[in-house]
């Protein structure tokens, strides 16, 4: 199959079919007038390149873990010291992307239920006050300020999570 049918076929656009070529990750066959020929295992390859990639690995890490893969089976038998030390120090990045994912999607979730229970009326504070506010991301999670009665709605925040800072209107923030 050409690069065309390929790419409809796995979802990836040729640009990056190429790449891979260009990595060392596929490796088409080229016809007498110099077109790229894929065989049916690429349709598998690449998707197999394509869940290692969204899985953080780099291309430089896949190149190496590619040969004990095939069809979905692992193949222990060729993989090297090295390959095992890379592959356990990448585990340990993932690990700590994927706490710092759940980090950051508890407190989106905590503002949201936050923002949800201030938009409910209540005898004690009038909606409009509770829900003046600005949500901001930072790499370390999300930054979440209400106005004027920020301390009773931050109260509901989780611990640590959340950070106060000044009324922008007020501060020229």
């Amino acid at each position: 199959m050409r690069i065309g049918e390929l790419s409809e076929r796995t979802g990836t656009p040729r640009r990056l079919l190429r790449y891979y070529e260009e990595q060392g990750l596929i490796a088409p066959e080229r016809s007498a007038n110099g077109y790229r020929e894929y065989d049916e295992r690429c349709v598998d390859r690449v998707l197999q390149i394509r869940g290692l990639l969204d899985s953080g690995l780099p291309t430089r890490i896949i190149k190496q873990l590619l040969p004990c893969l095939s069809s979905r089976v692992i193949h222990v038998a060729g993989a090297t010291a090295e390959t095992i030390t890379t592959l356990e120090r990448e585990r340990e990045r993932m690990g700590e992307r994927i706490e710092c994912l759940i980090r950051r999607h508890e407190a989106i979730s905590g503002y949201l239920d936050a923002v949800r229970r201030a938009q409910q009326p209540t005898a004690a504070a009038p909606v409009a006050r509770e829900t003046t506010g600005v949500a901001e991301f930072r790499p370390y999670g999300l930054v979440a300020t209400v106005w004027p009665t920020w301390t009773g709605l931050a109260s509901r925040f989780p611990p640590g999570r959340f950070r106060c800072v000044p009324d922008p209107c007020q501060s020229g923030w």
